[in-house]
């Protein structure tokens, strides 16, 4: 599936920088902006594309780590039929977890436990910042 996004996003970024090419080939100052401000947006969307593509990458590695040496954190959830945990028990790994991080944050492993906790929980946004903590500390 990232592979088709990536795929889409790419094609849309050709398209749009083509576009900016002809309108800074035009003779009116106008259509010279437009073309200028159409082509910064495929530069946003290619440091976007990078910058999860990297992130990506570097949870891959760090979770192959920590399966590697057995250290995968156990939440102890109970899951419904369609596979994803049930509330209660996401709640109850959560806050475990919460206190085991405030306990000793500066454990990277304690975060990487974090941010499952906050996906099981269904937080995507703070399960990705507790991911990136869990990056920054371990490459410290």
């Amino acid at each position: 599936m990232a592979a088709v996004m990536t795929a889409l996003t790419l094609i849309y970024v050709v398209l749009l920088g083509q576009r900016g090419v002809l309108l800074l080939a035009q003779p009116q100052p106008i259509a010279k902006v437009m073309g200028a401000f159409i082509l910064v947006l495929p530069l946003i969307a290619i440091w976007g594309i990078f910058a999860e593509l990297r992130f990506g990458i570097r949870v891959e590695k760090l979770a192959s780590q920590v399966e590697a040496s057995g250290q995968w954190p156990n939440l102890e959830l109970e899951y419904r039929p369609s596979g994803r945990p049930t509330k209660k028990s996401a709640q109850t790994a959560f806050a475990q977890v919460q206190d085991q991080t405030a306990a000793a944050p500066e454990y990277w492993l304690n975060w990487f436990a974090l941010s499952l906790a906050y996906d099981a929980c269904g937080d995507r946004r703070r399960a990705r910042a507790a991911m990136r903590k869990a990056l920054q500390l371990h490459a410290n």
